[in-house]
């Protein structure tokens, strides 16, 4: 397997096409890129911002600038040897009409040839939850009615700007005394219709309505539109799917969905033509040398992982670099027996946490946060936040999964003690998802599965943990037929419950240290420590060499920059919390009193703090008038999106506009410019918060650049990046600016300026993928060593080692610094620092890489007598 030195995450799509992308080589190459790791390039939904909405795996998307485009971007790359990694999406497609197979199946049913693409119950129409009330409502309303669809050749329910097609079976019932002869005409060739030539048909109704006389043609649609309620009511009982309001998605929808949207349905890939059908073009490019390497998105919402991700394996061959997005929770594994290089990293930003927050420091946080903000602990708003999923966002997943239990563990349970039962089960789970398939599983899934249920069972009634019991013998025996398919379900819905019940709901609840609100992380973890750091990174050298190595993604929820920043709040939590207190009696005329408690309450006004402290980019002085707009504008879009994410006084589905309005009155107020004594103090404040960020984010660098794994930089991230969470995240970064840096550093300075510009990032970034380059097999394939640190403000550096064969790095940062940065040059704080170097380390010559020229090393590598700043990469060959 090929494995790369370093990639760079590109999210094309808003403004970035693949002509823009050829525009970034140079940058690239001067950053030292190997392989450009781009996100989901293939056809998507009209206007989407992200391309995860895919309406057709085998065509690249026009507005990205198709094929044509497509081509001259490999070929650019092929040019300046850089290799493509592509995201792909096996999990879903949309469930859209602009998706010609969707298309199909809304339009035939069953008798569809792409029916059983989907993961559909066809045991009942398909439900389409488009509406914004009942059907009859709609119908009543005059909302709906029936069109002739010149444009895709046939007859459709049309629901303002939507035309769903109509069975062509239907047309006789639908234009029965329709006046003229086209009506008649239309209604023949409909008679002789087959889903199997559905091509021809809608081409040949394509011709015959365009073959009318305008006057036909709109003597027909004055016809249609005008039918009475029941005919077009009759004509929509007698389609093979029904539309629905969309609020009832949640509960009562007949396919699989990605998480909660109902706009991306589940695709069968474990069905060998489904495979090969979505996998066509993907599987061309790699065959051909065009891609070198593919991410699996969302792998745990298939079926069977394990079988998908061999099945790829065979087809793209064993030189193909292959990672899989997946979040692991604890001491969870990525099985050994997938064949994949690893996964895209959430761990790792989860393990880096450990280097920069003061576990010392926890209980004075928890108080002071609980002080202000009161609430619940952790564990109780998550497993409410998993209730929540289960009662209503998740309803008619469970509502499912108890009917298939029924059938699989015998009809002895009532439904509503297997309601109970699933939920307690699914509510105690630890990680995402267990992968079992028709053999018993395996004794690691089974030991989560144990341990969930013995939970559970402290929960339930008597009857409740019969059902409980039943359950898990199904779930860890051998299976067939209900059994199977209900261990698969099981499966399939446990990880969207924990993620939108973790990542999007608990994650906006809880506040009290944003940064480690991250996806794979847990806010609530106490006890860290570099020594975690350190079991973490031998587990990772060991597992999962070849891994992602990331600090920040689309999905994440700050930028490293934001989080490397808020991380030293850890390290001050009383000084944090006066801050927080005289702020909030700077800006209590900001906050308005509604009839359910004040907006905002306190847990979300420390948020919006801490959430402010994190996007701040400019801390030197107050910015001015358009900057301060533009943050702004900024934080609002983050401001609604916690709120409704935190589903308790205003959520998506049913917002609430008085409470959001306050809310973001007082984000708005904060930045006003009629709020000077805020800003002042507040900038004030924040200095060696933000000093500490700036030193912390190098660090994060660092060791991205050298730990276990291929480091990823993600669009914009080599310079600082405190992006709040999506969209903000994916804002095109200013390429031109950070090409200038580049270009302006003259090797690595850590001095002031050049850690507040960010040349001190980039040019860190660019240094260190060179160092990569030179002794490839040292970090690709080198062991990992945590290396003894004593001396004064030993607590405040990690060191360790990669080595392989003779070839050695040593790798020194600082960390947890926010008291030393007061006590004068951070530099010469770490003077008295010692590194115990063991054998085969020791008594060597090692060139300095960020500082230049050598280091003679003994037993000790003494800091005092290294020339530089207190980053350190040594190697020796």
């Amino acid at each position: 397997m090929t494995v790369p030195i370093a990639t760079y995450r590109l999210q094309f799509r808003n403004g970035m096409t693949f002509d823009k992308a050829i525009t970034l080589i140079d940058h690239w190459k001067a950053l030292g890129i190997s392989h450009l790791y781009a996100s989901p390039i293939f056809a998507a939904t009209e206007g989407s911002t992200h391309g995860y909405d895919v309406t057709d795996p085998n065509a690249f998307d026009a507005t990205l600038g198709g094929r044509e485009g497509f081509d001259r971007l490999s070929a650019a790359l092929k040019a300046a040897d850089i290799g493509l990694i592509l995201d792909i999406v096996p999990n879903h497609m949309a469930a859209s009409l602009e998706n010609r197979w969707w298309r199909s199946v809304v339009e035939w049913g069953e008798q569809s040839p792409y029916a059983h693409y989907y993961d559909i119950d066809w045991s009942r129409p398909l439900t389409i939850a488009e509406l914004g009330k009942s059907f009859d409502e709609a119908l009543d309303d005059a909302e709906i009615e029936i069109r002739l669809d010149e444009t895709a050749g046939n007859l459709a329910l049309g629901y303002y700007e939507s035309n769903i097609p109509l069975h062509p079976s239907s047309y006789g019932m639908v234009l029965e005394g329709a006046p003229g002869t086209l009506g008649a005409k239309i209604a023949a060739l409909a008679a002789s219709a087959s889903a199997q030539e559905d091509e021809a048909f809608h081409h040949t109704m394509h011709t015959l309505i365009a073959g009318g006389s305008q006057a036909d043609r709109t003597a027909l649609s004055t016809f249609l539109s005008g039918l009475p309620t029941e005919r077009v009511r009759a004509a929509h009982a007698a389609q093979a799917f029904r539309l629905v309001h969309w609020k009832t998605a949640a509960s009562d929808l007949s396919y699989r969905r990605f998480f909660e949207v109902a706009g991306l349905a589940g695709l069968r890939v474990e069905a060998p033509d489904v495979f090969e059908a979505a996998h066509r073009l993907i599987l061309e490019l790699v065959r051909d040398g065009t891609v070198d390497g593919l991410r699996i998105d969302h792998v745990d919402g298939l079926a069977d992982p394990e079988a998908y991700l061999q099945t790829l394996r065979d087809a793209v061959g064993p030189d193909v670099y292959l990672v899989v997005e997946k979040i692991i929770e604890g001491d969870e594994r990525v099985p050994a027996s997938w064949p994949i290089a690893g996964t895209t990293g959430y761990e790792f930003i989860a393990a880096l946490a450990h280097l920069f927050v003061d576990s010392a420091q926890a209980k004075a946080l928890d108080a002071a946060y609980t002080e202000f903000a009161g609430g619940e602990d952790y564990a109780s708003i998550l497993k409410d936040a998993k209730a929540l999923m289960l009662d209503v966002n998740f309803a008619g997943e469970i509502k499912r999964l108890v009917a298939l239990a029924g059938s699989s563990v015998g009809g002895e349970h009532h439904a509503a003690a297997l309601d109970a039962a699933l939920k307690a089960l699914i509510t105690a789970f630890p990680i995402y998802r267990t992968y079992g398939m028709r053999d018993a599983m395996n004794a690691d899934d089974r030991k989560v599965l144990d341990r969930a249920a013995g939970e559970a069972s402290e929960t339930l009634s008597t009857d409740g943990r019969k059902a409980l019991d039943a359950i898990v013998a199904v779930l860890s025996g051998a299976t067939q037929g209900d059994a199977f398919e209900f261990r698969s379900r099981f499966q399939q819905v446990t990880g969207p419950v924990m993620a939108k019940a973790m990542e999007d709901t608990a994650f906006y609840r809880y506040h009290r240290l944003l940064a480690l609100n991250e996806v794979g992380g847990d806010p609530a973890e106490e006890e860290m420590s570099i020594a975690h750091f350190h079991a973490a990174m031998r587990r990772r050298a060991a597992e999962q060499p070849h891994a992602i190595t990331t600090t920040s993604t689309h999905d994440t929820k700050r930028g490293e920059d934001a989080r490397a920043r808020l991380y030293a709040i850890s390290e001050a939590p009383a000084e944090w919390a006066e801050a927080v207190s005289r702020w909030h009696a700077m800006n209590i005329r900001l906050i308005t009193t509604l009839d359910d408690g004040p907006a905002p309450e306190p847990a979300v006004e420390w948020a919006l703090y801490q959430a402010l402290a994190g996007a701040w980019e400019e801390t030197s002085s107050a910015p001015d008038a358009a900057a301060l707009e533009a943050l702004a504008e900024r934080f609002s879009a983050y401001v609604e999106k916690m709120l409704r994410e935190a589903k308790q006084r205003s959520n998506w589905s049913e917002v609430n506009e008085a409470y959001e309005g306050a809310v973001q009155a007082f984000a708005a107020g904060l930045l006003s410019p009629d709020n000077k004594a805020f800003r002042d103090d507040f900038v004030r404040t924040l200095q060696p918060f933000a000093q500490a960020g700036l030193v912390n984010g190098l660090t994060q660098t660092l060791v991205k650049m050298t730990a276990p794994g291929v480091p990823d930089v993600y669009q914009g991230s080599e310079r600082s990046d405190f992006s709040l969470v999506d969209p903000d995240n994916r804002r095109m970064p200013d390429y031109a600016a950070m090409a200038e840096r580049l270009e302006a550093a003259d090797g690595f300075s850590f001095d002031a300026e050049a850690r507040a510009s960010g040349q001190a990032k980039i040019a860190l970034t660019a240094r260190l993928i060179s160092a990569r380059r030179a002794s490839p097999s040292l970090f690709e394939d080198g062991d990992y060593q945590p290396l003894d640190v004593s001396g004064m403000a030993s607590g405040s550096v990690v060191a360790y080692a990669r080595r392989s064969g003779n070839a050695a790095a040593i790798i020194v940062a600082p960390c947890k610094v926010l008291g030393l940065l007061g006590k004068g040059d951070l530099s010469r704080a770490f003077d008295a620092i010692r590194v115990s170097l063991p054998d085969g380390l020791a008594g060597r010559s090692y060139r300095n890489v960020l500082h230049g020229g050598t280091v003679e090393v003994g037993q000790t590598l003494d800091l005092r007598d290294v020339d530089g700043s207190p980053y350190l990469l040594l190697i020796t060959e």
